[in-house]
C-alpha cells in the first residue's frame, strides 16, 4: 500500500537533509566527550567493538522504529501514535507514551540549555585568553566562578534557548533544513581542524593506544556501559527522529538512510576522542578526569599548549553547535504537536515553549548556586525524606530532573516506541513502510525490533534503575 501522506509543516529536500538532522540531534555534549572517556575507562578497542554491536543490535532497531512511525503517520510522535494505532485497531492512548517523551525533551532541554550556555562563556573566556598560561586550581575557580553567579548563568541560558527557538519558528524548510545545511558541514569542519592539529602535536599515537588498544579481559568491565551508551547515543526515545522522520521523502530508503545515521555518529564520537586526547596529554593531563570536567580539563590544557587559545575557541564553537543542533531537535516534536492541534501560529507556539523551558531551566541554574542546599529524596538518619534543606545526600533539583529523564523516561520511551513498531503496527504495515528489497535483511531487522531491542533496552533500564 503507497503511502502518500503529507506532513503540514513541509518536508525534507532530500535524503542527506535527513541525516544532517538526525546526526544533528544525536550529536550532542557526550559525542564530543563522554563517548572518548568512556572509551578509554572501559578498555579502549573492546568498548569501541562492544560499542558498535549494541548500535546495530539495539540502537539501530529503535531508530528503525521511530523513523518509520513518523514517515508513516506524516504527523508529530503523539498524532502519529494515535493515528497508526486507530488504523491497526489498537487502542488511541498510545498517544500518551509519544506525549510523554515530547515532555521528556522539554525537560531536557530545560538543563542542556544551561549547560549549552556554559560553552557561549567558554568561547568568550577563551578568545580573550583567560586560560592563557592557566593552573588547574584557576581553571577550577573560574568555572566555580560561573556557575556561582546565577544572573551570568541566567543570561546564557536565555541566549541558548533563543538561538534555539529562533530557528524552530521559522519553519522546517526555512528554519530547520536551512540552519542544518550551514551548522552541520561547519561541524565537521571544526572537528576536522582540531583533528588536524591534534595530529601534530606529538601525542596522537599516544591518543590512539589510549582509545584502542584492545584488552579482551576487559570486555565484561564495558558491557552494559556499551549497551547503555548505544541506546542513548542516536536521540531516540523522545520522538525527536520521529518528527524528523515524518519530513522524510517517500522514496527514500529509511533502513540505509538510519545506518548512514549512525555510522556517522559513531564516527563523529570516534574524532572527537582523537581530536582531544592529544591536546590532553600534550598538557600532561590525566584524560581520566571524567566527562563532567570539560569545561576545567579541556581549558587547562588548551592554556598550556602551543595555539591553544585559538583551539579553545574552535572546540568550545564545536560544543556549541553540537549542543545547538541536538537542542533544536528536543524542541520542534512538541512544537509541531500543538501546531497540529491548535493551529496557531509556530512562532506564538515555540516562544511558549521556549519560555517553559527556560522557566524550569531556573531550577537547574539556581542548583549551582541558591539552591545548592536543596536536596530531594533524601535517605538518611531519620529515613526516607521527599525534600531536605543542607542534607548530604539526595538530589538537588538539576540531579532530580536528569534522573528522570535519563534514567526512567528515556528508555521507556525507546521501549514503547519499538514494540509499538514490532507488536502494534504489524508485520505487514512495517515491510511496506521499510520497503527492503531482500525480504531475509526485512525478516532480521524485524525481529530485532520485535524481541531483541526490547530485551536489550529491558536490562538497561533495570541495570540504570537499580544504581
Amino acid at each position: 500500500m503507497a503511502n502518500d501522506k503529507v506532513s503540514i509543516h513541509g518536508a525534507w529536500a532530500s535524503r542527506w537533509v535527513f541525516i544532517m538532522a538526525a546526526i544533528g540531534s544525536a550529536v550532542g555534549l557526550g559525542s564530543i566527550w563522554k563517548f572518548p572517556y568512556m572509551t578509554g575507562v572501559y578498555g579502549g578497542g573492546a568498548f569501541v567493538l562492544m560499542f558498535l554491536v549494541f548500535i546495530v543490535l539495539v540502537g539501530v532497531p529503535v531508530m528503525l522504529a521511530e523513523t518509520l512511525i513518523g514517515r508513516r503517520a506524516r504527523q508529530s510522535p503523539a498524532n502519529a501514535l494515535r493515528q497508526l494505532a486507530s488504523e491497526a485497531g489498537r487502542s488511541p492512548r498510545w498517544s500518551w507514551v509519544a506525549f510523554a517523551g515530547m515532555v521528556t525533551a522539554l525537560l531536557i532541554l530545560s538543563f542542556y540549555s544551561v549547560v549549552g550556555g556554559w560553552s557561549l562563556d567558554y568561547i568568550l573566556g577563551m578568545g580573550r585568553g583567560d586560560f592563557q598560561g592557566v593552573t588547574g586550581e584557576r581553571a577550577g575557580s573560574l568555572f566555580g566562578a560561573l556557575i556561582s553567579d546565577p544572573w551570568w548563568m541566567i543570561l546564557w541560558h536565555s541566549l541558548f534557548l533563543l538561538l534555539s527557538a529562533w530557528v524552530i519558528a521559522r519553519g522546517v524548510i526555512a528554519g530547520l533544513e536551512r540552519c542544518l545545511r550551514i551548522l552541520m558541514p561547519l561541524l565537521f569542519v571544526l572537528l576536522l581542524v582540531l583533528l588536524g592539529y591534534a595530529l601534530n602535536s606529538g601525542h596522537f599515537m599516544e591518543a590512539v593506544r589510549f582509545m584502542f588498544s584492545f584488552e579482551p579481559e576487559r570486555l565484561a568491565d564495558g558491557l552494559l556501559p556499551a549497551m547503555g551508551h548505544a541506546f542513548f547515543s542516536l536521540s531516540v526515545g523522545v520522538g525527536s527522529i520521529m518528527v524528523y522522520g515524518a519530513y522524510m521523502p517517500k522514496q527514500v530508503s529509511i533502513g540505509g538512510t538510519v545506518m548512514i545515521v549512525a555510522l556517522m555518529d559513531t564516527l563523529v564520537s570516534l574524532l572527537a576522542g582523537l581530536a582531544l586526547f592529544p591536546i590532553v596529554f600534550s598538557a600532561g593531563l590525566d584524560p581520566g578526569e571524567g566527562p563532567g570536567l570539560m569545561f576545567v580539563t579541556l581549558p587547562l590544557a588548551f592554556g598550556n599548549v602551543t595555539l591553544g587559545q585559538l583551539m579553545g575557541v574552535v572546540f568550545f564553537i564545536l560544543v556549541l553547535l553540537a549542543a545547538w543542533t541536538s537542542a533544536i531537535s528536543m524542541l520542534e516534536p512538541m512544537v509541531a504537536y500543538l501546531v497540529e492541534r491548535t493551529r496557531r501560529s509556530r512562532a506564538l507556539i515555540t516562544a511558549f515553549l521556549a519560555f517553559l523551558c527556560w522557566f524550569v531551566g531556573l531550577g537547574t541554574v539556581f542548583s549551582f548556586n541558591i539552591w545548592k542546599d536543596a536536596k530531594f529524596f533524601v535517605n538518611g538518619p531519620q529515613g526516607f525524606q521527599l525534600y531536605q534543606w543542607g542534607a548530604s545526600g539526595g538530589l538537588d533539583f538539576f540531579g532530580v530532573i536528569d534522573f528522570l529523564t535519563s534514567r526512567l523516561m528515556l528508555p521507556l520511551g525507546c521501549l514503547c516506541f519499538v514494540i509499538f513498531a514490532g507488536w502494534v503496527m504489524g508485520r505487514d504495515a512495517v515491510r511496506d513502510e521499510l520497503a527492503m528489497r531482500n525480504p531475509r535483511l526485512f525478516s532480521l531487522a524485524f525481529f530485532l525490533m520485535r524481541y531483541l531491542a526490547p530485551a536489550g533496552i529491558l536490562v538497561v533500564f533495570a541495570v540504570e534503575l537499580w544504581k
